[in-house]
This record gives C-alpha cells, structure tokens and sequence, in this order.
C-alpha cells in the first residue's frame, strides 16, 4: 500500500486509536511568529528564466543555463574543482516529484564549460524506499534514480552517480549545527563532502505532507544517515527549526554557491512523492546565492499555483488534516528506529501554509541567516512575463 492510501485509511481512524502515541492528547502549540522588520536581513537577488509555453527540453536547458550564469559569476570555481550537485530524489517518481534530470544535465553542462574537473551528483533517498543502519541497506538509491531519468541524465553528461548509503555506514562524519540549536546531537554528514570544493543545490519546488513545502532547505535532510534522520522525525515538536538549521554545518555554510530550481513544472498537493502536477502557462527557473531567499521566492511559486489550480484538484482534506502529518510522522519514526522508538515520538503539529510568512522553516531560517532578505527579483531572460515577477515580489516583501 502507498504512503497517499495509508495515511487517509489511517486518518480515517478515530481520535483514540491515536492515544498511545506520546503527546497526542496535548499537541504542541501553534508558533508564535515573531515580528519581522522589512528588509532586516542582507538583500539578496534572485534571478528568474522563463522555460516558455512549450516548456521543450532544449526551453528548460537554455533558462538553467541563463539562470544559473545570472546569479553567479562562477569566481568560485577554478579549472579542475570538484563540485558537488545536490539534487532531491526521495522516490523514484518522475519530475516534479524528483529533481528535474533536463535540468541537472544542464548545470553539469555549464559546469564542466566553466572548467569544473569532477563533478558528481548525488543523494539519498526517503526512508520509506531505502532502509540504512550498521547493519546494512535495503532498498536503492540508485535503483530510483534510474527510474526518475536522473541516473540516465548523469551518465550521459559525463558526470558521476554517488548514493551515499552504498559507501556504508561508517562514510559518513559528524557536524554540528549553528550553536543555540535545537539537535541534540551533532548531524552525521556523508564523507565525500570533504573531497569536494564546491556544491550546487538543485531542488524542486512542491507540496509536502509533513512539511508543508519541500524547497532548498528542506533538501538537506538527503544528505544525513539515519540516526540523523531518526533524531528528526522523533523530536517533531521542533522539526521545522531543525531543518533550517540542518542547513547550518560547515559543509554547506562553506561550500553551497548556488541554489537552482527547474520549476516549469510543480507538485501542488500531499507529496513529497506523489500529488497534482501543475504545468504553469509561464515555466520558470528561479536561482539565487541565497538559499532562503531562494526558498522564499520557490514557495511564492509554489503557493500561486496553488490559488489558480483547479479546485477540482485540490486535496482538501490531504492538505489540512492535522491527523494525516501526526500519523505520517509517526511511521517514519517507526521505519527509522522500530515500535519503541515511535511510542515514544513527539506528536507532529504541522501549520497552515497560505503565505511565505507562515512557513515555521523560513521563520527559523530567518534568525540563523541574518533576518528577512530584501528579495531582489531580476529577470535572467525575456521570457518572465512582467506581471508575474511583480506578483511574486509582492508575495515575498516582508509585511509592516
């Protein structure tokens, strides 16, 4: 059975089949989101590219490519690096429930133009597809990787296919997070991070059960082997803090350059793996430097196209069900430490989502990352409708 038909036969379940479950009769209170000064935060561009009507193959490569050269210099790289691409691959879905493979292909087309020696691409997917301990593995990254089109695409271009479980459990090291943090322990980050110069974040822009949106700081949680991943989802109460924070090691604080999303194509509902696809009039290629000032203009996008898809679509219950995130969580603790370890799990109490100000990852992402950035739109190309960057700038200005 599939997560989607399990978790609405089990929000379907009474309130007391709940009450074993440790914090479900007294979830954690809603946040309470702290005044935010305008601009309070460094300005930081992002660049729009527009992919078309058509949205063509060669559309989506010719707006990466004017994206990615708009929002960086590439100064950084010098002829021969090694530079990391961090796609998110949590299934084996096609595009947009999976890192776009026409878009991949084409930064690791830039890439290597730019004078990039190795370039490898990598990730590891969700728990409920691939199970990792001391033990050993089951499951396959890249088996899902090959079913998405991303393996293909990689090949293909020349760079290489790393799936971070297949090293073994002793590949990876620990980092800790931005102090004041709210992990109790140290974040366990694959080794092959420290062989390389440089990492390009490629997400994707969508829906997410748990979450509420899955964009560029949500992505980092690839990155992390499964006693990591357990602390995560068993301490619900602060998931969203978490993750911002997951964001915050020396891997990425030092060598992340770029964040770059192919979202010509959009998960609008449930996810992360599966839901309503939009395929706006207007495909874009949103990019910055700035992973939360990427992140902020990528759930703008993500929540327009929400308001205009049809209603017929739309997943009501899916969406706002409080249950469906309590129980979803719960058997994702449950895959990652066993029965006990779910018993004992915080309760998840996942927020409204209608504004970029409600989202509790970018509020916390905020206070790590200097304050609110004054969004710069920038279009990288002609083929951004006006009225949709000013929509989109409306939608990521802080509120007085």
């Amino acid at each position: 059975m599939k997560r989607r038909e399990f978790l609405k036969l089990a929000a379907g379940a009474t309130a007391a089949a709940m009450c074993p479950l440790k914090g479900c009769a007294h979830p954690s209170p809603s946040r309470q989101r702290a005044y935010r000064r305008p601009g309070s935060g460094p300005s930081a561009k992002v660049f729009l590219a527009g992919t078309g009507t058509a949205c063509s193959e060669q559309a989506v490569k010719l707006a990466v490519r004017a994206c990615a050269e708009a929002a960086t210099d590439f100064s950084w790289l010098s002829r021969g690096d090694a530079v990391f691409i961090k796609p998110v691959v949590n299934s084996g879905n096609p595009y947009p429930a999976t890192t776009s493979p026409i878009a991949v292909a084409a930064m690791i087309e830039l890439l290597r133009e730019k004078g990039a020696g190795r370039v490898v691409v990598g990730d590891m997917s969700g728990v409920e597809h691939v199970r990792f301990s001391p033990a050993g593995c089951s499951g396959s990254s890249r088996a899902l990787m090959e079913s998405s089109g991303l393996a293909r695409a990689v090949t293909a271009s020349g760079a290489e296919l790393y799936c971070f479980e297949e090293a073994g459990w002793e590949a990876f090291h620990e980092e800790a997070p931005a102090a004041g943090s709210h992990w109790k322990n140290g974040l366990m980050m694959p080794d092959i991070l420290s062989e390389i110069q440089h990492i390009v974040l490629m997400p994707r822009c969508g829906r997410h059960v748990l979450a509420g949106s899955t964009l560029g700081l949500k992505a980092a949680v690839g990155y992390w082997r499964h006693d990591t991943r357990l602390e995560y989802h068993r301490d619900a109460s602060t998931f969203s803090e978490k993750t911002a924070e997951g964001n915050t090691v020396e891997s990425l604080r030092t060598k992340q350059r770029l964040v770059i999303t192919a979202a010509d194509m959009i998960l609008a509902t449930f996810g992360p793996d599966e839901g309503y696809v939009c395929r706006p009039e207007n495909g874009l290629v949103i990019a910055s430097e700035s992973v939360v000032a990427h992140d902020m203009v990528s759930l703008a996008w993500l929540l327009e196209n929400r308001r205009i898809m049809p209603a017929s679509e739309k997943d009501g219950f899916m969406d706002t069900s409080s249950i469906v995130p309590r129980v979803g969580n719960h058997m994702v603790v449950n895959w990652l430490g066993g029965l006990r370890q779910a018993l004992a799990s915080e309760a998840f109490v996942k927020e409204p989502l209608a504004t970029v100000w409600d989202d509790p990852v970018l509020d916390r992402a905020f206070d790590l990352f200097g304050g609110v950035p004054e969004v710069v739109l920038e279009a990288a190309d002609d083929a951004v409708p006006e009225e949709l960057k000013l929509r989109l700038g409306q939608m990521t200005t802080a509120p007085v």
